[in-house]
């Protein structure tokens, strides 16, 4: 199936379904939808730091400290952040990600999404998908906060990050 073509909830400010519409149709009318951000990180305590293909609907070529995608319709938040980290990761069986919080991004011009973040412990090799990813590493964290103003980032992931550092200070 194309992505644009997949069927995604529409949800309103308060993260209640209020209709569906397909991928493509959602990202063209800036449609409020639901998305997963799953940053997964080796048994040394490193950061999985991909650059998404150009190919991709969503921010091509740009770096993202996270894996992760669109919920699709019906689907859960704690459904579609395994689903999406296995895929991304090119892995199976892995453990379950955790939730840490959920955010209503605002991207501006009309696009905004909800955002729950979420974190997961990943032993197993990775083989990434290579039309989602054109480079990837295990990134040591002083390295990802070296690369925030070289690389240019995805903004949404860019902006989960800064609230996921700001909860780790504030605890």
């Amino acid at each position: 199936m194309n992505p644009a073509d997949e069927i995604l909830d529409v949800v309103d400010e308060q993260d209640r379904v209020v209709g569906q519409a397909p991928r493509g149709r959602v990202y063209a009318e800036g449609l409020r939808h639901r998305c997963v951000f799953i940053q997964a990180r080796d048994a040394d305590g490193r950061v999985f730091v991909h650059r998404r293909t150009a190919t991709k609907l969503a921010f091509p070529s740009l770096y993202d400290m996270f894996v992760g995608g669109v919920v699709g319709a019906g689907e859960t938040y704690d459904d579609a952040a395994l689903r999406e980290a296995e895929e991304e990761l090119g892995v199976s069986r892995l453990p379950r990600p955790r939730f840490l919080f959920k955010f209503l991004y605002d991207g501006g011009g009309g696009g905004s999404w909800w955002s729950a973040v979420y974190d997961v412990r990943c032993d197993l090799p990775v083989s990434p998908q290579a039309e989602e990813v054109a480079w990837h590493a295990f990134l040591p964290e002083e390295e990802v906060e070296r690369r925030l103003p070289e690389w240019r980032w995805v903004p949404d992931g860019l902006a989960a990050y800064q609230r996921l550092k700001g909860r780790r200070t504030d605890g």
